[in-house]
């Protein structure tokens, strides 16, 4: 079982690690910073580029604590976030199935999370080199509940941000 969660952490938490440098620095075809704050735009997630840093934070963080198998919960919670936040401001309105960009991938890899959190990352991993002990059914909903409401916080934050600095032009012409 150990070499199995090694795997599933390795493969989940290096793909998050990619997601973020794709962010944060352009690197792996990524659009960085700039790029990428464009498109958070374009899905409602302003402000856009405090929201980019913020994500991709999180998915380069989140994905390095699950790799290494250190601090598991925190890690699991970090990319749930950025999953709720993709599902819903992306993939909810295409459906379930990935082949029409629906939110299947998304809930697959936060399950894996979740999962992650809740059995532990096993003897090969930092936790269990520092003696940390953080798994369980209580850690991995702590970690889903911590999640979840950061996801709708940072979506929460981009429809109150809209609402409330709208263009002159939108203020005017709503009047």
């Amino acid at each position: 079982m150990n070499v199995a969660l090694l795997v599933l952490r390795l493969v989940v938490g290096l793909l998050f690690v990619g997601h973020g440098a794709q962010k944060l620095f352009g690197w792996f075809r990524g659009h960085g910073p700039r790029g990428t704050a464009s498109w958070f735009e374009s899905v409602g997630l302003v402000p856009a580029l405090p929201l980019v840093i913020v994500a991709g934070t999180a998915e380069l963080v989140g994905g390095a604590l699950l790799a290494t198998g250190l601090f598991l919960p925190a890690g699991a919670a970090l990319v749930i976030a950025v999953m709720v936040a993709a599902t819903l401001t992306v993939h909810w309105s295409h459906g379930l199935w990935n082949e029409h960009g629906g939110f299947e991938l998304p809930l697959v890899l936060a399950a894996a999370a979740f999962a992650l959190a809740t059995l532990g990352a096993g003897t090969i991993s930092l936790d269990n080199a520092f003696g940390i002990d953080w798994a369980g059914i209580w850690w991995g909903v702590a970690a889903l509940a911590a999640g979840a409401f950061a996801g709708l916080v940072a979506v929460g934050t981009g429809a109150y941000w809209r609402r409330t600095h709208r263009p002159p032009h939108e203020v005017a012409h709503a009047a």
